[in-house]
């Protein structure tokens, strides 16, 4: 790869006129914060080897840096405008509007579960919060060797939810409800079927309604099929053990049907501002999203061995409904199929940092977006670093 480019365009060319409200590279040069910012993006995208780095940081409403660094695909810069998939931050979405209909006296967080989806193994046990905070005790089907093993062989097909909640379902509970921490995705697989019963409305217009339409996110879409709006940015990976293109491997088994989203990075950067201030909650919900009495657990036992239970959820690092606190960061960083995440919001601050980054041939494992949000924190906010275990 050549030199990063700045305004995510190639070299010699002027970057298109954009329409009204489109998401744009800053306007240059980069100086102060941004071109700290932008430092930190450059360096990371050499240092992991990343196809494409693309970010916004915002200081309560002025925004510090737009940008986009690298390829979509050869020779196709990426661009602020393109649309990646954003796993987990749907489940911040279900979160909040669980909070809503709590609030509205459609449900109680206390609710069984079995009241919405009766034929639910262990419904009566599992209560909506535990859903939410992923305190059920339910398998995580994504670990299952036999899951894996199919979804790697097979990364077109398309998953039911009956599918992967049956694998969930067919193992025996972690922990009893309630006594333990343990992220499983079948939790949000579940949640969203509830949130179905209990608004009676399809997910993804519930969402709409709830969340996409109040925040003004005009970029972020459920997909029920592997598609991703155009403009999309292109993702690769090697987890399979070769390296190829990923961009649309079916993420159906990635959460609820009607919660598989894509945004850009402008949505993503909103959607971090206003999930870390609360915006769509009462500020007694806000306070329960926050801490719904996950801090104290998280800890290994006979049944739950380290693998599954692996985070002790304390005041400082511990995981809310649906959204994860880390040194008073507010966030969530999805990361699958070639493509890696993160929004977080510091409150004390009012400072927003989103990033999605794709790998190159050579790139890490793991979320190499967190990890710039982390170098962005410690130079924006060095009292509040965030700092992931």
């Amino acid at each position: 790869m050549g030199a990063a480019l700045p305004a995510g365009t190639a070299a010699g060319a002027e970057p298109a006129a954009a329409a009204p409200g489109a998401c744009v590279t800053s306007p240059g040069p980069a100086q102060g914060d941004a071109g700290k910012v932008l430092t930190i993006a450059r360096q990371a995208q050499r240092e992991f080897g990343l196809n494409s780095v693309v970010l916004k940081v915002s200081s309560g409403d002025r925004e510090v840096l737009t940008t986009a660094l690298g390829q979509s695909m050869t020779g196709v810069p990426a661009d602020p405008s393109m649309h990646f998939r954003t796993g987990s931050v749907a489940i911040v979405y279900m979160g909040a509007v669980l909070l809503q209909l709590v609030d509205q006296g459609k449900a109680s967080l206390d609710d069984p579960v079995a009241r919405w989806l009766p034929d639910l193994p262990h419904g009566s046990e599992i209560t909506l919060r535990m859903l939410g905070s992923s305190t059920s005790g339910l398998h995580d089907y994504v670990t299952d060797p036999a899951f894996v093993a199919e979804l790697e062989a097979a990364p077109f097909r398309a998953w039911t939810a009956a599918e992967v909640i049956g694998i969930a379902t067919g193992k025996p509970l972690l922990y009893e409800p309630g006594t333990n921490w343990s992220y499983s995705h079948a939790n949000f697989a579940l949640l969203g079927q509830a949130l179905e019963k209990i608004s009676g409305l399809p997910l993804d217009r519930l969402l709409k309604e709830r969340v996409y339409g109040p925040l003004g996110l005009s970029q972020t879409s459920n997909q029920y099929t592997p598609q991703i709006p155009e403009p999309a940015l292109h993702a690769f990976t090697s987890e399979r053990g070769t390296y190829e293109e990923s961009t649309f491997w079916n993420p159906s088994w990635t959460t609820a049907p009607g919660a598989v989203l894509v945004q850009d990075i402008c949505d993503l950067d909103r959607s971090a501002r206003a999930v870390g201030t609360g915006e769509l909650l009462s500020a007694k919900s806000f306070r329960t999203q926050l801490d719904p009495g996950t801090i104290g657990l998280g800890h290994p036992t006979d049944s739950c061995p380290a693998s599954a239970c692996l985070l002790t959820n304390t005041a400082a690092h511990h995981f809310g409904l649906g959204v994860i606190v880390v040194n008073d960061w507010i966030l969530t960083n999805p990361s699958f199929s070639g493509y890696a995440a993160i929004q977080a919001y510091l409150p004390a601050e009012k400072l927003a940092i989103s990033v999605t980054v794709t790998q190159g041939p050579k790139s890490p494992a793991g979320n190499s977006a967190q990890v710039i949000a982390e170098r962005i924190s410690a130079a924006l906010a060095p009292g509040h670093v965030l700092k992931m275990r």
